[in-house]
C-alpha cells in the first residue's frame, strides 16, 4: 500500500543512525543462533478449519542491509526476532523462539516435561512442543508455569494440557498471586478499546515486508488462533518459595507491579539458569503500552532487577527470558542485568527530577537522553518501549494527564477542536496546504498535527487524507520502535483503505470458565450502558449450581452491585436464578436453551439488566473522528 519512496529528510536520519550505532558488534546475532536444532518444515501453522494462524516464513524477506523503508536499528531487532525454531539453552532447558510473539521453554524433568509460557494459541503451542518431541523424544508435560499475567505467556495452555489433566492432578498450573483477576482486568474490563488499539500496535492489517509490518521489536507479531486460560493449581506467594516439580527444583522471586501486575521470576539452582520472565529482554519495554494498560512501576522494575542480581547473579551461568534469546556467562548477564536496571531506574529518577522542576512530560520526553552506555546498548533501545513515550508514562504515574496549565485543563474535543483550528487557519484547503508544505520540508510531525485536525473536520477529504497517509508513512519509514512504526503505517492503511477493525477478541470463552463470580460479574458491570439503566431498580440472586455460592445483583443509579449472600438474613427477591458459571455464559449471551437455568420468580428482571449491556465496538475509529 506504500504510495511513496521514502524521503530524503528520511534517508538521510537512517543513515545517520546507521553512523552513529555499534552495528559492527555481532554478538546477539552469535546468542540468537546458538543451540540451534531444527525448525518445522512446514512454517505454515493452521488451525482445525484450515486456516493459517502462524507463519513463519512471511518474515524471509527479513535479511542483508536494511532497505531506506525501515530504521536499520529497527530492521537488525527484526532479523534477530524473526529466527525461528528450536534452540538448547543448556542440557536440559529448550525453547521455541519466532513461532509466535513470545519464547516458550521446556525444562526436562525426572518423568517429563516442564512448559513455561505457552504462547498467544494453543495451535503455535502444540506445533512448539512437537517441535520440541521431534528433536527430544516424547515427553508428558507435567507442569505449566504462566510467568505473568499477558494472554502471550499463558494463552496456548491448551495446546501443551488438558483441563482434565489439571483437575486429575497430573498436570501443575504454577502462576504468580493474582494471576486470574489480573488477566482478566486486562483483557475483559477495557479488552474492547485495547484489541482494537493493539490491531494498530501489531500491524495486524499490514503486508509483511520491507513497506509494511517487520516487527515489534518484542518479537514479530502474535498468532490468530484459538486463546485459553486455565486456573492455577499452585500460586507463587512470596520471593524465596521453593517447588518440587517432577525431580525439578524452582525457586521463585515474586515481582508484582513490574512489566505486568502480576509476575514472577525463577531459578533452576540444577541447571544454574535464572528466567527473568519479560523484565529483562533485548529492549527498553514498555512503562505504558500503547495498545492501553495501568502505568507500570519502573521503581519496582528496577528494585527487582537489583534483588535477582543479588539473590541469583553469582550463582547463574545462563540468564534467559521469555522473548529473544539467552545470555550466557556469569560476567556478561549480571552486566546485562545491571544495565536493564539501569535503563528504568534513570528513567524513573530523573523523569521525577525534570518533574520537581516545572518541566512537564511533554516536554521532558523530547529532550530525554541516556547515558552513553545505556545509548549504546542494542539491548536497551526502544525497540517496544520507547524513551519518548515511557517518560510520558512515568508523568502519568504520578501526576496524571493535567500538565498544570489552565489553558490545557478544559480543551474542546478533538472534533470540536479541529474545527476551530481548521476555521483559524483558513478553511481545510488552506490547512492541507499547509501540511504539503510541511511534508516537503520534512516536518511530517507538525504535517501530521495539522491533517489530524483536517480529517477530524472533515473525515472524507481526499486531498487531506492522502497527504496525511503519505505523512504517517514516512514517519514510519524513519522510527526505531517496533509499535510506532505500526502504528504509523497502520493509520496510513485505514485512511487509504478503510477501517480493518479487531482481528481477535478478549473474552475468549476458556477465559471467561475460568473467572471467579465475582470477576464475572465484574466484567458484567463495566458493560452497563448507565444511562439507559438509571430508571431501572433491580435485584436478583444468582445460584451457581456448580460452586454452591448464592450472589445477589441490585441494578441502581446506572450502577450493577454485587454481593456473595446466604442464609435467611438477606431480604427476599424477585427473581433467583439457579445456573452453572458456564451455563451463566450462555444466558447473558442469549442462549436460553444452553444455559440450562431455573427461574424461580420473575425472569424479567433478567431481561431488563441483559436490556442495558453494552457490548462494545470492536470497529471504532481512531485516525478518524
Amino acid at each position: 500500500m506504500s504510495h511513496r519512496e521514502p524521503e530524503p529528510t528520511i534517508v538521510a536520519q537512517n543513515d545517520a543512525l546507521r553512523a552513529r550505532l555499534p552495528f559492527h558488534d555481532r554478538a546477539d546475532f552469535d546468542d540468537a543462533d546458538r543451540g540451534f536444532l531444527g525448525t518445522l518444515e512446514d512454517p505454515a501453522i493452521r488451525g482445525e478449519d484450515g486456516d493459517v494462524v502462524w507463519d513463519a516464513s512471511t518474515y524471509d524477506f527479513l535479511a542483508g542491509e536494511a532497505p531506506a523503508s525501515v530504521n536499520p536499528s529497527l530492521w537488525r531487532q527484526s532479523i534477530l526476532a524473526a529466527k525461528h525454531g528450536l534452540y538448547e539453552v543448556v542440557e536440559g532447558i529448550y525453547q521455541v523462539r519466532g513461532l509466535d510473539l513470545a519464547v516458550m521453554t521446556m525444562i526436562e524433568s525426572d518423568s517429563g516435561v516442564i512448559v513455561v509460557d505457552p504462547l498467544v494459541s494453543a495451535e503455535t503451542a502444540a506445533a512448539a512442543l512437537a517441535l520440541y518431541a521431534a528433536h527430544r523424544g516424547e515427553r508428558t508435560v507435567r507442569a505449566v508455569l504462566f510467568t505473568h499475567s499477558h494472554v502471550d505467556h499463558f494463552g496456548g495452555v491448551f495446546g501443551v494440557t488438558t483441563q482434565e489433566d489439571v483437575d486429575a492432578g497430573r498436570v501443575e498450573i504454577i502462576a504468580p498471586e493474582g494471576f486470574v483477576e489480573h488477566a482478566a482486568s486486562e483483557n475483559l474490563y477495557a479488552g474492547t478499546a485495547m484489541i482494537r488499539r493493539a490491531a494498530y500496535m501489531f500491524g495486524a492489517a499490514l503486508e509483511r515486508g520491507p513497506r509494511g509490518q517487520v516487527g515489534t521489536g518484542l518479537g514479530t507479531t502474535n498468532s490468530t488462533g484459538h486463546i485459553g486460560m486455565m486456573s492455577p493449581t499452585i500460586l507463587i506467594t512470596h520471593t524465596g518459595q521453593t517447588l518440587q516439580l517432577d525431580g525439578i527444583e524452582v525457586e521463585f522471586q515474586l515481582a508484582p507491579a513490574s512489566e505486568a501486575p502480576a509476575e514472577f521470576h525463577f531459578y533452576l539452582p540444577q541447571f544454574r539458569a535464572l528466567c527473568l520472565a519479560e523484565n529483562a529482554t533485548h529492549t527498553l519495554h514498555n512503562l505504558l503500552t500503547l495498545r492501553g494498560a495501568l502505568v507500570r512501576d519502573p521503581r519496582s522494575w528496577a528494585r527487582y532487577l537489583t534483588e535477582a542480581i543479588d539473590l541469583y547473579g553469582h550463582r547463574s551461568d545462563v540468564l534467559f527470558a521469555s522473548h529473544h534469546w539467552p545470555t550466557w556467562g556469569q560476567e556478561r548477564l549480571i552486566a546485562f542485568l545491571s544495565l536493564q536496571r539501569d535503563l528504568y531506574a534513570y528513567l524513573h529518577d530523573q523523569t521525577i527530577r525534570l518533574l520537581n522542576r516545572g518541566v512537564t512530560g511533554a516536554e521532558a520526553a523530547e529532550d530525554f537522553a541516556l547515558p552513553p552506555a545505556l545509548e549504546n546498548a542494542w539491548h536497551a533501545r526502544g525497540y517496544y518501549g520507547s524513551v519518548n513515550h515511557n517518560v510520558k508514562a512515568i508523568a502519568q504515574r504520578y501526576l496524571g494527564w493535567f500538565d498544570g496549565n489552565p489553558a490545557r485543563l478544559w480543551p474542546h474535543p478533538p472534533a470540536a477542536l479541529a474545527e476551530r483550528y481548521v476555521t483559524a487557519l483558513g478553511g481545510i484547503d488552506a490547512v492541507v496546504a499547509l501540511a504539503q508544505r510541511a511534508f516537503d520540508d520534512g516536518d511530517y510531525r507538525w504535517a501530521a498535527t495539522l491533517l489530524d485536525h483536517a480529517v477530524f473536520s472533515d473525515r472524507d477529504h481526499a486531498e487531506a487524507r492522502r497527504v496525511y497517509a503519505d505523512t504517517l508513512e514516512q514517519l514510519a519509514f524513519g522510527a526505531e520502535n517496533g509499535p510506532w512504526r505500526n502504528f504509523f503505517l497502520s493509520g496510513a492503511h485505514e485512511l487509504r483503505v478503510g477501517n480493518f477493525g479487531s482481528p481477535a477478541q478478549t473474552d475468549a470463552p476458556t477465559i471467561l470458565a475460568q473467572l471467579s463470580p465475582e470477576l464475572l460479574f465484574d466484567a458484567i458491570a463495566v458493560r452497563v450502558d448507565g444511562p439507559r439503566a438509571w430508571h431501572l431498580d433491580l435485584a436478583f440472586d444468582v445460584a451457581f449450581t456448580d460452586l454452591q455460592s448464592r450472589h445477589r445483583l441490585t441494578l441502581h443509579n446506572g450502577v450493577l452491585v454485587h454481593r456473595e449472600v446466604g442464609g435467611t438474613a438477606d431480604a427476599p427477591v424477585a427473581l433467583t436464578i439457579s445456573v452453572s458459571k458456564p451455563g451463566l455464559l450462555h444466558l447473558l449471551a442469549g442462549d436460553v436453551a444452553a444455559a440450562g437455568a431455573v427461574f424461580d420468580g420473575d425472569p424479567e428482571q433478567l431481561q431488563q439488566l441483559v436490556s442495558v449491556l453494552d457490548a462494545g465496538d470492536p470497529d471504532f475509529d481512531i485516525v478518524l473522528p
